[in-house]
C-alpha cells in the first residue's frame, strides 16, 4: 500500500475516533448547549434558560416505568421548594413528544419533559446509552447547571426515589454560597 494512502487512512481513523469519544463533564465545566422538543411539541433551547435560573437536567430511561415514575413524581412533589430556590427542572429521555405528553398528563407532572429520541442531548452530556432501538434509552443521570452555565453537580448513580431530595439539598447549598 502506498505510504500516502496509509497516512490518509490513519488520519481519517483518528479523526473518527475523536468524534466518538464520550464526553466526560464534571463539576466546573461549562454545560453544553442543547435543544429539543417539549412534551407540548414546542422547541426548547438551553441558551434561553441557562443564566436565568439554576437548571436541573435529569436523564431517565423510559416514561411510565416504575423507577422513572417515582423519580418524576418526587420532582413534582417538591415543585414549590425548587421554585423557592429559583430552579427549573427538566426531565430528558429518548421517548417521543406524545409519550411525554401522556406521561405528564397521567402523573400530573408540573415541569418540562424533553424528547431526545436520537440521544443528541444525552451524548452532549456524556450520559451512557442502554439501548438504541427504536428510540434511545439512557442511564439515569442528573446534572445541576448553575446560573453561570457551569455544571455544579453530576450524579451518575441516581437513586430514583431519592434524586429530587438530594438535588434540592445541592441547590440549597449553591444558593447559600451565593448569598
Amino acid at each position: 500500500m502506498p505510504l500516502a494512502l496509509v497516512v490518509v487512512c490513519l488520519a481519517w481513523s483518528s479523526a473518527r475516533s475523536d468524534e466518538s469519544k464520550p464526553v466526560a463533564l464534571k463539576p466546573g465545566d461549562k454545560a453544553p448547549k442543547f435543544a429539543g422538543q417539549t412534551d407540548e411539541g414546542k422547541p426548547w433551547k438551553s441558551e434561553d434558560h441557562v443564566g436565568e435560573k439554576i437548571l436541573v437536567v435529569y436523564f431517565y430511561p423510559k416514561d411510565m416505568t416504575s423507577g422513572c415514575t417515582k423519580q418524576a413524581c418526587s420532582y413534582r412533589d417538591l415543585k414549590e421548594e425548587f421554585a423557592d430556590q429559583e430552579v427549573e427542572v427538566l426531565g430528558v429521555s429518548g421517548d417521543t413528544v406524545e409519550s411525554h405528553r401522556q406521561f405528564k398528563e397521567k402523573e400530573d407532572l408540573n415541569f418540562t419533559l424533553l424528547a431526545d429520541p436520537e440521544g443528541k442531548i444525552a451524548k452532549a452530556f456524556g450520559v451512557k446509552l442502554l439501548a438504541a432501538s427504536p428510540n434511545i434509552v439512557t442511564q439515569r443521570w442528573t446534572f445541576v447547571i448553575d446560573q453561570d452555565g457551569e455544571i455544579a453537580y453530576k450524579n451518575e448513580k441516581v437513586d430514583a426515589a431519592k434524586d429530587a431530595e438530594e438535588v434540592l439539598k445541592v441547590v440549597e447549598e449553591l444558593q447559600a454560597k451565593k448569598s
